[in-house]
Order: structure tokens, then C-alpha cells, then sequence
């Protein structure tokens, strides 16, 4: 988001080297003035209508973490801003906030998520936190708690809600896993949400579609997370 910034440039003209009436001299500080004021007026009235342009703008939020905060390369290569750029071509009407956050978990998620609300006031949000609960063996009960905490602050703030799901690694024993994976589904069926099941479907095995560190995808997974998302997302814009 950005705001841009008008500068009025005037040059200071020696009158003693004006060759004109008296009155056109005295008028012409007066004259300068009432320019200027109609000017500023054009000037502000333009950045109310932009600023009221935005306001009517229907407000999509990803809430989700580093795999959605574009992690280990430039933002605007990760498939959020990829989002960004189909919807601003299909749906101009939408304007993509991203307040995405490496390391995010449930828990710190149901912190922000209020002012993140009440800030951007969005009319879908993309919930896509868990994952990291999930990694570090946090209770089952408590993440489950925490996510349908945001979906209700969601929908009571007004907003239509796509859950994103996440898959365990069988290391962490099919008891766990099946648990945690179970959190997710439930949910979007409790709440009739649209649901996709896993965001890195076919990509945690991939071939060159995976960082070094095994768990997040590359530049080149970033189009088929969006393609995953998409056509849950698509309905509800």
C-alpha cells in the first residue's frame, strides 16, 4: 500500500524587472493565491475520490505463514502475490492483503487476528495456520480450539472463510497425524467452509519443487500452490 504525495513548485519573479501596470501587480498576488486554492481543492477532491475508491474495495485476506509469507524468496514470487495478480485481472474489485508471518502458529494467530479484523475488515479471509502446531507436537485439542476461534472472529466480523489444511510427516506417528489432519476437515465440514485438504499437495515429494530444508517450496511450487487454492477460492469472490 502506498500513498503519494503532491508538491506545488513556484518561482519567486524580481517584480523590478516586470515591465507592467501598477494594478497588474497588486492583482497579481491575489490572483496567484485564488489559483492555488482551486488547485489544492482539485488535489484533495482527487485523493478523496482514490481513498474512497479503496474503501469500496472488497478486502481478501491470506492469514496464513511462511508458507504463504512467500519464505525464502523475493515476495513477489510467492503464490500470494501470484493471487494477487489473478484476482486484480478477474476480480478488480478485490484488493489482496497478505499478513502472513513465518513461524506463525494457532496460537499467536488467534492473537493477531482481531486487530487484523477490525484493520483490514475483510470480506474473505484465508485461513492457512497449523501447521507449525503441527511440527512441533502441540496438542491436538489446541489447535483444533484455536482455529475454530478464527473462524468464528471471521464470520463474526462478516467474513466468508477458506480453511487451508495441512499433512504431517508419518514420523510423527499415524495416531498424531491422522488427529491433526482430522482438525482441518472437521472443521470446514462443521462450518460448511471451502476446504482444501492440503496446500502442498504433490509438492512435498516433488522434484526441485522443495527448499533445502525439506519443508518449503521453491519459486517454481509457487504457481501450483496457487492453482491448489483457486478453484476453492474462485466460488466465493
Amino acid at each position: 500500500m502506498a500513498t503519494d504525495s503532491d508538491f506545488l513548485i513556484s518561482k519567486s519573479i524580481p517584480f523590478n524587472i516586470v515591465n507592467c501596470p501598477s494594478e497588474v501587480l497588486t492583482d497579481f498576488p491575489r490572483s496567484c493565491v485564488l489559483i492555488i486554492a482551486r488547485f489544492t481543492k482539485i488535489i484533495i477532491a482527487l485523493y478523496c475520490f482514490g481513498t474512497s475508491q479503496l474503501a469500496l474495495a472488497d478486502t481478501l485476506l491470506v492469514y496464513g505463514d511462511s508458507i504463504s509469507a512467500a519464505y525464502g524468496m523475493d515476495q513477489e514470487q510467492g503464490w500470494v502475490t501470484l493471487l494477487a495478480n489473478r484476482v486484480a485481472a478477474s476480480h478488480p474489485h478485490y484488493q489482496v492483503v497478505n499478513a502472513s508471518v513465518s513461524g506463525e502458529t494457532t496460537g499467536g494467530g488467534v492473537t493477531r487476528l482481531p486487530k487484523s479484523l477490525a484493520f483490514h475488515q475483510p470480506d474473505i479471509l484465508v485461513l492457512e495456520l497449523g501447521g507449525n502446531d503441527g511440527l512441533r507436537g502441540y496438542p491436538i485439542s489446541r489447535i483444533r480450539d484455536n482455529l475454530q476461534t478464527m473462524i468464528q472472529q471471521a464470520q463474526d466480523s462478516g467474513a466468508r472463510v477458506l480453511l487451508i489444511g495441512m499433512v504431517l510427516p508419518p514420523n510423527y506417528g499415524r495416531r498424531y497425524t491422522l488427529a491433526f489432519e482430522k482438525v482441518f476437515s472437521t472443521l470446514a465440514e462443521e462450518y460448511s467452509l471451502p476446504f482444501v485438504p492440503f496446500l502442498l499437495d504433490g509438492i512435498s515429494t516433488g522434484k526441485d519443487l522443495v527448499q533445502r530444508d525439506g519443508i518449503h517450496p521453491t519459486v517454481e511450487a509457487q504457481p501450483k500452490l496457487l492453482e491448489d487454492v483457486w478453484p476453492s477460492l474462485e466460488p466465493i469472490l
